[in-house]
């Protein structure tokens, strides 16, 4: 499929409307909530637990956002939804929750974490939660094997390949030998995906510039912070995936 107009019309709220000065923490409930009142369109992440359930979370571990320690991968989704988010009362919510409180109110992008090692549980199991949801929701990773599952399961759902130009080593980085084609979308044959989610300093570089203006393909971009980001997303981008301000 296409992506849908609704992808692109109003800015979406990175983790949801997150801030910790007023209790709402990234990928809580609570910034949900927020985004869905001030007319934000919602971009989460998602991780499984050690029972094969997906979790809206973005670390593989739990010690920045709750203080505990350990790999989330390692725990059940019973006791994870009991663990609370340092700065905030919210605690790990289910996707199966998030996609509750939001009830198709505004447009919902779901990111799928990967260890890019090849387990497609995760992508298996956020797609066969959000078969039936009613609302606009989109679905991407930066796992081009994710992608081209999802282009299996769940084609009525639009779904984005996350990308860069340079990767690094950091936590959740792939492995050097995939690096090359990641950011140059060598996957596209096998992934074919909807839309794009490039990094906002790497916009106006060729792969994003051709997919918008050569075929069409709208590019979200991402971590619009500053009004310097804001003027480049103008100008190379359909829409911003933006936290600390309000757009």
């Amino acid at each position: 499929m296409s992506a849908p107009d609704w992808l692109t019309e109003r800015p979406v709220a990175h983790r949801g409307l997150h801030d910790l000065s007023r209790g709402h923490v990234e990928n809580s409930l609570s910034a949900a909530d927020c985004a869905v009142l001030n007319g934000f369109a919602i971009e989460c992440d998602v991780r499984l637990s050690a029972d094969d359930e997906a979790m809206v979370f973005h670390d593989a571990t739990l010690d920045r956002l709750t203080g505990r320690q350990g790999s989330l991968s390692e725990k059940r989704a019973a006791e994870l939804e009991e663990i609370e988010l340092t700065g905030g009362t919210d605690r790990i919510p289910r996707l199966v929750h998030l996609l509750g409180l939001v009830a198709g109110r505004v447009p919902l992008v779901v990111e799928i974490k990967s260890a890019f090692d090849g387990d497609l549980r995760l992508a298996r199991r956020t797609a066969e939660i959000v078969r039936d949801y009613r609302g606009p929701l989109a679905l991407k990773s930066f796992d081009p094997a994710v992608v081209a599952v999802l282009r299996e399961i769940a084609p009525e759902r639009p779904r984005g390949i996350v990308g860069q130009n340079v990767y690094r080593d950091h936590e959740g980085a792939p492995p050097p030998d995939m690096r090359h084609a990641l950011a140059n979308l060598l996957h596209y044959e096998e992934t074919l995906p909807d839309f794009l989610s490039w990094k906002v300093s790497d916009l106006g570089t060729a792969v994003p510039h051709l997919c918008r203006v050569g075929i069409g393909m709208p590019v979200l971009t991402w971590t619009v912070r500053t009004e310097e980001d804001r003027q480049r997303a103008r100008r190379h981008a359909d829409q911003i995936v933006f936290e600390g301000f309000m757009p």
